[in-house]
């Protein structure tokens, strides 16, 4: 039901024009109670969408993951506030390495935000690949990515990638590859370990909000923060 449809049943019972003179705020509180409603519904129906669409499209064996040239590789922070290792920045590093021993990506273009001093997604995890014996040459850095529409975006209009595997935690790739394939590109993730929900239970709440700004974006043909020059990865 659209979300429109349902907020005009809810006004439709009556339980929203009808104030007692005890409470003259209710007329106010039904309406944020309303809106409530329909931000929950708002996000489920976002997921659900998300989660329903790329149902066969994210792997978590790569023995049976399609061969693609360029495997994106989703940028985080190296370590958390706490100066901890972030477990999500390790466990994509070695969803990367598995991937590009099993010969299932030729390239691995790792996109992430470099937008303050000292602070360097894409180079923390070429550094990282580099200590583990990934190839130089077979890395390629964008360091634009300061958002997954982005990075999805710039993948294809500056590498010139429509076809490619993303690499990241399953419930970002479902994003991810819900993107891509939005905007006509043929993609599929491969998923790293996830955190445990108690550590990651930030991480996966932004997620549910950041499913629901991405329907935005693809409503308006968001275009990236920055774009630029082709690049060529051979």
């Amino acid at each position: 039901m659209p979300l429109f449809r349902l907020g005009n049943k809810l006004w439709g019972t009556g339980l929203c024009r009808w104030r007692p003179p005890a409470w003259p705020g209710r007329k106010w509180t039904c309406f944020l109670g309303v809106v409530a409603v329909l931000a929950v519904a708002g996000v489920w129906l976002a997921n659900r969408t998300i989660d329903r669409d790329t149902g066969g499209l994210v792997y978590a064996d790569a023995s049976t993951i399609p061969h693609n040239k360029v495997g994106l590789l989703l940028g985080t922070s190296k370590t958390l506030g706490s100066g901890l290792p972030n477990q999500y920045f390790l466990n994509r590093i070695k969803a990367a390495l598995e991937l590009f021993h099993a010969g299932k990506i030729d390239f691995i273009v790792i996109s992430g935000d470099n937008h303050k001093k000292g602070y360097n997604e894409p180079l923390d995890m070429k550094e990282a690949l580099l200590a583990l014996g990934i190839p130089e040459n077979k890395i390629v850095l964008d360091y634009a990515g300061f958002r997954t529409y982005d990075s999805i975006v710039r993948l294809n209009k500056i590498f010139g990638q429509a076809q490619f595997t993303v690499i990241s935690q399953e419930f970002h790739n479902r994003r991810a590859v819900y993107i891509a394939r939005r905007l006509g590109l043929r993609a599929v993730g491969f998923n790293a370990v996830d955190v445990d929900r108690y550590h990651g239970f930030k991480t996966q709440t932004r997620e549910k909000l950041a499913r629901v700004k991405m329907f935005a974006d693809l409503m308006v043909n968001k275009q990236p923060k920055f774009l630029g020059q082709p690049i060529e990865i051979r």
